[in-house]
């Protein structure tokens, strides 16, 4: 890896043999080592790239992205040399818009096409709710982390890990709540969306206006459980994941 891709890029497990790499994008607040598992799980058949964004972890002294055409501007940049084996994308709630406005930079400048785009918990780009949680106070920020139950109660209850971790998530809030992507936008790559059953920020409907942002094929899934359903699903999700990469 170059310096740059190994800024942005962690690679938890070795694949030298893999035929296609998958870069996982991240919620907001989140980072690379939420895809741990789904790096063991699929290697070594696929090279699992997660990435991590500025502001967090090992990154953490570094300016937080608030907007999402930006980050995916610098993430394009970070991972376009690996572009020379077939790639995949998987990103969940923020990472899945994220994922997609990647996958639009790879093909326009490129002319690389993903083998597909799996998005988690998110609307497609071109629907829209007016939300404002980046302009909550701090408690109002960590209200919504419990509410959608992403985030360990242990975390949230230490002020010296809060006073690290909410500059970030504030930044990715403000990032995703202020994106909205061009309903004219669409890739090549087919795209499978995976949602939960009661995720309060994905109605089944806007998951399937996910098919008019692709020139491919395109289906939903649906899951038990709400925004994080992937959390208690990460077995059949990692399944699917395999599958799908095995078929493209």
């Amino acid at each position: 890896m170059t310096e740059e891709e190994s800024l942005w890029i962690r690679r938890f497990h070795q694949s030298p043999e893999a035929k296609i790499r998958l870069f996982c994008l991240p919620h907001a607040g989140g980072s690379a080592s939420y895809f741990f598992p789904m790096s063991r799980r699929l290697t070594p058949a696929v090279e699992v790239l997660p990435v991590q964004y500025p502001g967090r972890q090992d990154r953490r002294f570094e300016r937080c992205v608030d907007n999402l055409h930006e980050l995916a501007d610098l993430v394009f940049e970070a991972i376009r040399g690996l572009a020379d084996r077939p790639v995949a994308f998987f990103g969940h709630s923020m990472g899945a818009a994220l994922a997609f406005e990647v996958s639009l930079r790879m093909e326009a400048k490129l002319g690389v096409s993903p083998r597909h785009l799996i998005v988690s918990g998110r609307r497609a780009p071109s629907t829209s709710r007016v939300e404002q949680v980046h302009l909550r106070d701090d408690s109002g920020i960590v209200a919504e982390l419990r509410d959608l139950s992403g985030t360990a109660d242990d975390m949230l209850g230490d002020t010296d890990i809060l006073r690290m971790i909410l500059p970030a998530i504030r930044a990715d809030y403000r990032a995703i709540e202020t994106y909205q992507g061009r309903p004219d936008d669409a890739v090549q790559a087919p795209i499978t969306v995976l949602t939960g059953d009661t995720d309060p920020r994905v109605s089944l409907a806007e998951a399937h206006e996910w098919r008019s942002h692709t020139t491919g094929t395109s289906e939903v899934l649906v899951f038990p459980g709400g925004h994080f359903y992937l959390n208690d699903c990460r077995n059949d999700v990692n399944g699917i994941v395999a599958r799908i990469l095995a078929e493209s």
